[in-house]
């Protein structure tokens, strides 16, 4: 097979779709409404389940991995892209207009899944009250191994775009900002799960702390609902990082920081990646950040989930730990979308829980609102 790039139309009808040696993917899929369609808030959710319900319909194991895993999930998934009309409280979408939607996959059990799935791929992504045309599969990279990623060549810097929020959990709180160390975290938590290529963590990290360096920076920051349940504060926008002079006494990290900056477009940057964010290009593209304003209704739940998650921890900080603050931004999803109109029966299978749960959290959280509790 010739050697594919970044945009090369798959021929989905070819016995084969990328070299059988193949461990890492990017696949990019044209959409098209035809017809002005509204998204939730949320719609990431959406995307996320109708993905997976895909693969459960042909392979349930491989669907429940990616699903339930406790470790790292070998595959993200981006949100739309294209040209949006922001309205007041909602996302439009254009009717005849382009979206695009990247999948990701990151080993090769993955890698073979998705092969199979587009030798089955539906002609419509089934998005709640947006069904979307499928119009186009193509490379958004050029299909790889972790052998070919451990052998890129080393350069004098390294420019990162984050072209959807990004962020990472650091003692209990969100840290919105491309610190070396946790950027290279992230990439080095799915490397050494995924690749079969382990390298010390902590040697490493302490080398990225002591030699890499921001050369330029121009970011911004966003607070979004994302994910399942929660608010984020994630930032946008492109970093070019460089090494100090006593870097290349370690030529092996040095290496390696090239490898994961060219991971890192497949694998996504920082925390819930699966739904949407974090999502990452080689290179200085600001263009792509942020593709398109957040509508009112994403920051007005994104702010009212951050604002009773942190009632309700002040409420429940006698049991603390992490079951508290879980807790508590379930609750304060349920509430906070039941608010902007959602049904109990939306949220319950958004957060993938029974209806009468949703319906409980729901009263509990309204009483304890208002003092009952």
């Amino acid at each position: 097979m010739p050697r594919a790039i970044q945009g090369t139309e798959l021929d989905l009808n070819a016995k084969t779709l990328w070299p059988a040696q193949t461990e890492v993917v990017s696949l990019r899929f044209d959409l098209v409404a035809d017809s002005a369609y509204e998204l939730y808030p949320q719609y990431t959710i959406g995307l996320h389940a109708w993905f997976l319900q895909q693969i459960q319909d042909f392979d349930p194991a491989l669907s429940a991995q990616l699903h339930d895993g406790e470790t790292d999930k070998a595959f993200n998934i981006s949100g739309l892209s294209g040209q949006f009309s922001t309205q007041s409280r909602s996302l439009q979408l254009q009717a005849g207009k382009t979206y695009q939607w990247t999948v990701n996959g990151l080993t090769k059990p993955v890698v073979a899944g998705l092969a199979q799935w587009l030798k089955q791929l539906p002609e419509v992504v089934a998005l709640k009250n947006a069904p979307l045309a499928i119009r186009r599969v193509s490379y958004a990279q050029e299909p790889t191994t972790y052998a070919k990623l451990g052998a890129v060549e080393p350069g004098r810097s390294l420019s990162l775009t984050f072209v959807s929020p990004t962020s990472f959990r650091r003692k209990g709180h969100h840290l919105p900002l491309p610190w070396p160390r946790n950027v290279f975290h992230s990439y080095l938590r799915r490397w050494n799960e995924f690749a079969n290529r382990p390298v010390d963590q902590d040697d490493f990290l302490d080398w990225v702390d002591d030699c890499v360096v921001f050369q330029r920076h121009e970011l911004a920051s966003e607070k979004i609902a994302a994910g399942k349940r929660g608010s984020v504060t994630g930032f946008t926008g492109a970093v070019t990082y460089g090494l100090a002079g006593k870097a290349a006494a370690h030529e092996e990290f040095e290496q390696l920081f090239y490898t994961l900056g060219h991971y890192a477009p497949y694998c996504g940057t920082g925390h819930k990646t699966t739904f949407g964010l974090g999502q990452t290009r080689l290179g200085w593209h600001l263009s792509q950040a942020a593709p398109q304003e957040i509508p009112a209704a994403q920051r007005l739940l994104a702010d009212r989930i951050d604002e009773l998650t942190t009632y309700f921890v002040n409420q429940k900080k006698r049991t603390g730990g992490h079951r508290a603050q879980d807790s508590a931004e379930t609750w304060a999803t349920v509430l906070a979308r039941r608010e902007l109109g959602d049904s109990l029966q939306t949220i319950a299978e958004d957060l993938g829980i029974p209806y009468e749960t949703a319906k409980t959290y729901s009263k509990l959280a309204r009483r304890a609102l208002r003092g009952d509790a």
